[in-house]
C-alpha cells in the first residue's frame, strides 16, 4: 500500500487557528497547541463582551438622562414614569442623545410633559 502524505486538510484548518491568533504575543502566536487555547478564551471573551456593551451602554444612557433630569429638578424614576403616563415612546438611547447634544429639546421635552 502507498504512503499517503497527510496534509492538507490538517494544515488548512491549523493556519485558520494561527490566522486568528495574529497579534498576539510570543509563542502564542506562533504554536498552534497554545495558540489554540489562546484563540478558544479570545472568542469566548469576544461573545461575553458583546453582551457586556450592550448592558454597559444601557446604563450610561440612564446616567445621562438621570444627570439631565436631576438639573430640571425630577429625578430619573420620574421622569421616565411620566413619559410612559403621557404615551410618549422615545428609546433611552434618544433621550440621552437628546440630553448630551441637544439640552434645549430635552428641556422643551420636560416642559411638555408637567
Amino acid at each position: 500500500m502507498t504512503r499517503v502524505r497527510r496534509g492538507f486538510k490538517a494544515r488548512r484548518r491549523r493556519n485558520k487557528v494561527l490566522k486568528l491568533a495574529k497579534g498576539f504575543s510570543f509563542d502564542r502566536r506562533n504554536k498552534y497547541r497554545q495558540a489554540v487555547q489562546t484563540v478558544r478564551r479570545a472568542l469566548a471573551f469576544s461573545y461575553v463582551g458583546r453582551k457586556r456593551l450592550k448592558r454597559d451602554m444601557r446604563s450610561l444612557w440612564i446616567v445621562r438622562i438621570g444627570a439631565a433630569s436631576k438639573t430640571l429638578g425630577t429625578s430619573y424614576s420620574k421622569f421616565m414614569g411620566s413619559l410612559k403616563k403621557k404615551g410618549l415612546l422615545i428609546n433611552r438611547k434618544m433621550l440621552a442623545e437628546m440630553a448630551a447634544y441637544d439640552f434645549e429639546g430635552f428641556t422643551a421635552l420636560y416642559n411638555s410633559l408637567k
